[in-house]
């Protein structure tokens, strides 16, 4: 029996099978821009690992099968002329497999096994499975035959280089088996329902996201549900490093959450999964160091601190709060304040230099557009777009504070922030752009990067005339596709020059918004409808050629999913859909 998809279809190669919780996904993709011919179980424990090979047999030669893949978010299959492979997730860390007239064989992806590398492979009798474990997950895959013939396993205990594991054959009909990967021991495996039902709860799980992250999807949004998919797919439970349920960048090689990245992610979850959003704004807090840093990134196994990001939080708070269904309680505006109070107040001490009213970044890592040509005179700068975050921050610290009857704090932080932008625009503002200032010997200059034009971002706050000036020089960095993050007639521009032209989902959304608030709506809808249109026809890569469109750089980004759907639903809304 062939069970029947449902969702959004996909392919593999840009969007990897996975589920809510998971760690580990199946996918071509084995290392960054790496292809493999065949499918693999791929863990983002300990990193990106490609830990089995799975390929579909040929019943009658016991060699690979010609196949095509169809993916949808609750099953895939491997389609071939004399039957078909079915798997589908039945938990977080156990998929299960079922084929008919086609074999299957799971190995070891690396060949070579050292004491400090590599999958061994052998029979585990108390729970009559076979186990890999694989010294770069730190894990084991446990492989337990359900139905059909096995083959002689190979490799079984064997040492130094060669093929490891097995192959059931479709000899005998329907066959099934399920993997389970797990840390060092648990129960034999036992089957909680029959294939179909374990197909149809995945169904229902991602149907259930989907219409609570995007209740107002309509033909008119066409890409809603598979950008829910991405969102939902990449999101894994708590474990290592990862405090709480976290959506990373991606489950291709940016498995990580990069402390401006989860902010998008926080806001497009708000409405519907408000526990899942909170949870996001949080997780890069929960490991801010004693001077308030937040980390440059977290994943399972690590947290680099050799970098930060832009303080963009108290923007995203602002907006965060107002999209919830239930306002946060006074406890938890009491831990955002404080923690946003600490981040603030690393900007304000550990990055102004004696004697500055302004902050600095050290390199252009720090403001998460990391070789955009602002950066190419110096790295240690002071930039008009950190000002401008910096300004919203002290603004919410302001609201928050009033709002906890911190009134003295209030005033501080609203005195903070008038200062910063007076500063702003006396130190940055040459009468028609901003400009940047390098720290270490005050020399200034203009770039032809859209990140010169961020300022954007204080909306309302902005002179009429600053923002209007803003809004010209930001619809010159239009594209048919968007905003490119470099102005297509600059010598600087590269069609594949990450923060040097592709498109951005951040860049998109911030510029968006703030051109609304600040009351140029007609521009902010032509933006918002051409990065709709691009990810509807181009998927959610990380980023976007400017002028062809084409998706570049890992094609299954979570905060470009999420932009969409920020966007697809004001759309929506506007429009009284």
């Amino acid at each position: 029996m062939t069970v029947a998809p449902s969702g959004p279809a996909f392919s593999v190669h840009d969007i990897p099978f996975s589920t809510y919780g998971s760690w580990f996904d199946i996918s071509p993709v084995v290392a960054e821009k790496t292809y493999a011919e065949d499918l693999h179980l791929v863990s983002h424990q300990n990193g990106m690992h490609a830990v089995l090979r799975l390929v579909p047999l040929d019943p009658a030669t016991g060699e690979r099968a010609a196949v095509r893949v169809e993916a949808t978010p609750g099953l895939l299959s491997w389609i071939g002329e004399g039957g078909h492979v079915d798997l589908a997730y039945e938990s977080p860390d156990t998929v299960r497999l079922r084929g008919s007239g086609l074999g299957i064989s799971v190995f070891a992806a690396a060949q070579a096994l050292t004491p400090f590398s590599g999958t061994y492979f052998f029979h585990d009798p108390a729970a009559n499975g076979h186990v890999f474990t694989s010294y770069e997950t730190g894990r084991r895959y446990r492989v337990t035959v359900l139905s059909g013939t096995l083959a002689d396993p190979a490799g079984a205990q064997a040492l130094g280089s060669g093929d490891r594991g097995l192959a059931l054959t479709a000899a005998t009909g329907t066959w099934e088996m399920a993997i389970e990967e797990l840390d060092t021991s648990r129960p034999p495996y036992a089957s909680s329902a029959p294939f179909d039902e374990i197909v149809e709860a995945a169904k229902r799980g991602f149907r259930d996201f989907a219409d609570a992250v995007a209740p107002w999807r309509s033909s008119a949004t066409p890409a809603a549900e598979l950008a829910a998919y991405v969102v939902w797919s990449a999101t894994v439970r708590p474990t290592g490093l990862v405090t709480r349920p976290a959506v990373l960048m991606s489950k291709h090689w940016m498995d990580k959450v990069w402390s401006w990245d989860h902010c998008f992610n926080a806001l497009a979850l708000a409405p519907g999964c408000p526990e899942l959003a909170l949870d996001q704004f949080a997780l890069p807090f929960d490991h801010q160091d004693d001077s308030g840093a937040l980390p440059d990134s977290v994943t399972h196994s690590e947290v680099l601190y050799n970098f930060v990001k832009p303080p963009v939080h108290g923007w995203a708070f602002g907006h965060l709060r107002r999209r919830l269904p239930t306002p946060p309680s006074e406890a938890e505006l009491a831990e955002v304040y404080g923690r946003l109070e600490s981040w603030t107040d690393f900007w304000l001490t550990a990055r102004r230099a004696p004697g500055a009213e302004l902050p600095h970044y050290q390199h252009g890592n720090d403001s998460g557009w990391d070789n955009a040509t602002t950066f190419d005179p110096e790295r240690v700068v002071v930039t008009a777009d950190l000002a401008a975050f910096l300004v919203l921050q002290l603004n919410e610290l302001a609201n928050l504070a009033t709002e906890l009857g911190r009134h003295g704090k209030a005033r501080r932080w609203t005195r903070a922030a008038e200062e910063t932008q007076t500063a702003l625009l006396e130190q940055l503002w040459s009468g028609d752009r901003f400009v940047a200032r390098g720290v270490a010997g005050g020399d200034t200059w203009s770039s032809s990067s859209l990140l010169d034009l961020m300022p954007i971002v204080l909306g309302e706050h902005l002179p009429g005339e600053v923002a209007s000036a803003l809004a010209d020089r930001i619809k010159a960095h239009l594209t048919p596709y968007g905003l490119a993050t470099e102005l297509t007639t600059s010598p600087h521009y590269l069609a594949d020059g990450y923060w040097r032209g592709p498109i951005w989902a951040p860049a998109t959304v911030l510029v968006e918004d703030g051109l609304r608030r600040a009351g140029h709506h007609r521009l902010a809808d032509d933006i918002s409808a051409r990065f709709r249109a691009l990810c509807e026809t181009h998927g959610f890569a990380e980023n976007f050629d400017a002028l062809t469109g084409t998706g570049l750089r890992d094609r299954a980004y979570t905060w470009t999913a999420s932009s969409y759907l920020l966007l697809a639903e004001a759309h929506a809304h506007r429009d009284g859909r």
